[in-house]
């Protein structure tokens, strides 16, 4: 029993423990209406995860895509979306709605 303790401490003590330098993302929030982002340009601190949230206020689908973030992701009509992207330099991330070549944003890192 002694020995099943040691361990179970042992590997506890392996876990990593949750840190103060653990990055808080910034969350920018998007809407889509009538075939547009809004707002179209939207600003964010480099070396920070991103997190968009995304609402689709239109009647159909739209599909939020970018090559420069590596991301897509289709949204429903009239439902909202959630898009996790990575810690970013400093740039600006063209986004565009794959459905509609008109619909068209930036992100730009700072």
């Amino acid at each position: 029993m002694t020995r099943k303790l040691a361990l179970a401490a042992l590997c506890t003590a392996m876990l990593p423990l949750p840190t103060a330098s653990a990055q808080q993302a910034t969350e920018i929030q998007i809407s889509y209406s009538n075939g547009q982002f809004q707002p179209r340009e939207v600003r964010a601190p480099a070396d920070k995860p991103v997190v968009f949230r995304i609402r689709n206020l239109d009647g159909k689908a739209m599909e939020f895509e970018s090559t420069s973030l590596r991301v897509e992701k289709v949204v429903a009509a009239k439902s909202q979306g959630v898009i996790n992207v990575r810690a970013l330099k400093a740039g600006r991330y063209e986004f565009y709605d794959d459905f509609s070549e008109k619909a068209r944003g930036a992100l730009v890192v700072e």
